[in-house]
């Protein structure tokens, strides 16, 4: 019989399977046969044809079933009426049989593994190595398929008996079970060999643009493609092998199935060799990414470069917008919708992560639900698109996909149907250019796509539709139209200020954790009022990031009747944030503590909130930018001293003689604290105090959300 006269030693642990010197004396012998003449060869229909041969072949026989009729249908007609393979076979049929003979006149002479292999290469010296792997697995698919034909037909076709009766093929149908090993053991090779051709292809498909021969992953893969090229044909030889064995060996030849373990050396180590070309073709793949991805970014840089008619084109960049699907949600109607929709409109790009602060979330949502009440005031005339950033490094499962629809499901505009319509290009953008992190910002495209405004966050959260279109010229025309008063300050989160405003009253915001000083706080408030013959109002604004504590107070005020309060948490939040997009809108514009007034102001107003202790702003009236300022301390104290200042109330005014005896009581020596959310924007490297006017020292701060 004939078999393999070298047997192949498995590899130990992770030593390299390339490194024996028998492996390089043979490699040398093979790069000598190696003379492509540049001829291209399209392999890819004649591998669909040799897998098809290799899936049906022993298919029905009792103990040789390698798959189901549903994988067989998935072949059909893949390849077999195509003229290409046609007219590629014409020239390359003669190749084929001349292999095929080659194969089974060495197999069935029992001649040396390796010289048959040797062989086979002389014969395909000017084809290139892909070509070459493909044609040898071609010409053994010949042999194998014939060989299953006979056997398959063997029960119901006279002509397929006779043959087989003069092959002594009987002898294998009639010991199925005892040749099982053996065939498993080859299943396993050529399965094998298979996935290596498959790499191999792979590796030849590989886009030139983006990756080419002398890149570094390109040039490790190739050094490898050869030696893998010539231990998957050897093992076509060894397959060949024992079919040609098989046939007219009889009884003797059947009975000893210890050749199974040359088949399953060999799989072992083409397996390796399939292993080791995976690494590298994975590798090529992430430096065509890359270089795929960098392009991707470079062609949306110079897209937002480039004058439009209208912002469609952007929208689709950003937007990943087959034409065969809907790429957004439509909030308000819950149903797809087409990108048109969005022609030559403004568009706001909410874009977060899925970790979207409820707080947030409700303002935007209260915000827009007013602005779409009248669809004819310009204010409305805007779209919002929720752009959602996922990290694509962690993969996407049930739970983010709850979490996605259930955040979806509450936004009343529109969304991107689903995250993985972005693509990494654009997530890069948004992160780079347009400085996203994990804050929410609302990016403004006017009609024609282009950006007007980076970050709209601030001047929505600070005016609402009001800063319609959102553009940066925008902001600057408000803010020139703003002063420091009780109107910028709180009108927006309880509509009782308006009317205490119009009835001359004073009004009193304060805030703080500590509830005892709130008891004190309020009801000397209430005294001095009453001993000054003045009205007054207060409201508590609590902290920001409002918790436990806050709630507990809000429900202590309620229940003594301390004064005024916010209910709805959300709205304390609010209060806050829009002092913070105060003043990070003020940063934007190059202002600060030293050349205006305003951001003086925020700021005296965050380093309250920074403080351990209450505080309290007091002033009467919108026209007006005097308001009584101080911490909890100094404020009570001021109060609890009127008889020491009341006489002043008449000539200047209550509030004016209240500001006039703070200053009385402030000291030199005082610490204030400024606390600002790293994420909001940018951080600058100097902050003056706003009251002595010296640099602050900058600390990070970690909080956690419990109290």
């Amino acid at each position: 019989m004939a078999l393999v006269t070298q047997k192949v030693p498995q590899s130990r642990g992770d030593r390299h399977f390339f490194s024996s010197s028998d492996d390089n004396a043979m490699m040398k012998q093979i790069q000598a046969t190696h003379a492509p003449d540049g001829r291209e060869v399209e392999v890819k229909p004649f591998l669909h044809i040799i897998e098809d041969i290799f899936k049906r072949a022993g298919f029905g026989i009792p103990g040789f079933i390698q798959g189901t009729q549903v994988q067989f249908e998935s072949m059909e007609d893949k390849a077999l009426h195509s003229s290409d393979i046609s007219d590629m076979l014409d020239l390359l049929s003669y190749t084929i049989s001349k292999i095929s003979c080659e194969i089974s006149c060495k197999c069935s002479g029992g001649g040396d593994a390796h010289v048959t292999t040797v062989a086979i290469f002389n014969v395909l010296t000017s084809y290139s190595w892909d070509a070459k792997l493909v044609l040898a697995l071609a010409a053994f698919a010949v042999n194998y398929g014939e060989f299953w034909l006979v056997v398959q037909l063997y029960p119901t076709n006279p002509l397929a008996k006779s043959v087989a009766f003069l092959k002594q093929m009987p002898e294998i149908l009639e010991r199925a079970e005892s040749l099982k090993p053996k065939f498993e053991a080859l299943n396993n090779l050529i399965k094998a060999m298979l996935d290596v051709t498959k790499c191999i292809v792979e590796f030849k498909e590989l886009p030139s643009q983006y990756i080419t021969p002398d890149a570094p992953e390109m040039v490790a893969a190739t050094a490898h493609i050869p030696t893998a090229v010539y231990w998957t044909i050897r093992s076509i030889v060894a397959c060949a092998s024992q079919i040609m064995g098989l046939i007219g060996m009889g009884h003797e030849y059947i009975a000893a199935t210890t050749e199974a373990w040359e088949l399953s050396s060999l799989a072992h180590k083409v397996n390796n060799i399939h292993s080791h070309l995976l690494k590298q073709i994975t590798l090529c793949h992430q430096h065509i990414e890359e270089k795929r991805h960098i392009e991707a970014y470079l062609t949306l840089v110079r897209l937002f470069e480039t004058p439009h008619l209208d912002n469609i084109k952007i929208l689709k960049a950003l937007i990943y917008a087959k034409e065969d699907q809907l790429p957004l949600f439509d909030g308000s109607n819950k149903k797809r919708a087409s990108i048109e929709v969005l022609r030559r409109k403004i568009v706001l790009l909410f874009i977060t992560d899925l970790e979207i602060p409820h707080e947030e979330l409700s303002i935007l949502h209260q915000m827009y639900t007013e602005s779409r009440h009248q669809q004819s005031r310009p204010e409305s005339q805007y779209e919002v698109v929720w752009i959602p950033v996922v990290d694509k490094s962690t993969p996407w499962n049930a739970d983010k996909q709850k979490q996605f629809d259930t955040l979806q499901g509450m936004m009343p505009w529109y969304s991107v149907f689903h995250p993985s319509q972005l693509d990494p290009a654009v997530i890069k953008y948004i992160k780079e250019v347009w400085h996203f992190t994990k804050k929410p910002i609302l990016v403004v495209l006017d009609p024609q796509g282009k950006v007007v405004n980076q970050n709209a966050v601030h001047m929505m959260w600070i005016w609402g539709s009001i800063a319609y279109p959102f553009t940066s010229l925008r902001e600057e025309a408000l803010w020139r139209e703003e002063s420091w008063r009780i109107d910028l300050l709180a009108d927006t989160i309880e509509p009782l200020i308006f009317n205490w405003v119009s009835e001359g009253k004073i009004i009193c915001l304060f805030g703080g954790e500590d509830i005892e000083w709130v008891r004190k706080f309020t009801n000397t408030a209430r005294s001095v009022a009453k001993a000054a013959s003045v009205p007054i109002e207060m409201l508590y604004v609590g902290k920001s990031n409002p918790r436990e504590k806050v709630r507990k107070n809000n429900s202590t005020i309620a229940t003594e009747n301390l004064s005024h309060h916010l209910t709805d948490l959300t709205l304390i939040w609010f209060f806050w944030v829009r002092l913070e997009s105060m003043w990070h809108s003020k940063m934007q514009h190059g202002k600060s503590v030293e050349n205006d007034s305003i951001m003086q102001e925020i700021m005296t107003m965050l380093s309250f909130d920074g403080s351990e202790q209450g505080w309290a702003v007091i002033c009467q009236g919108s026209g007006t930018s005097e308001m009584a300022k101080a911490k909890g301390d100094t404020i009570l104290t001021a109060l609890t001293e009127f008889e020491q200042w009341k006489g002043t109330v008449e000539d200047l005014g209550f509030v004016p003689a209240l500001i006039e005896y703070l200053k009385k009581l402030h000291t030199p020596h005082h610490c204030n604290r400024l606390i600002l959310p790293g994420a909001t924007g940018s951080i600058p490297e100097k902050v003056v105090c706003a009251e002595c006017s010296r640099p602050m020292e900058k600390f990070i701060m970690y909080r956690c959300c419990t109290d």
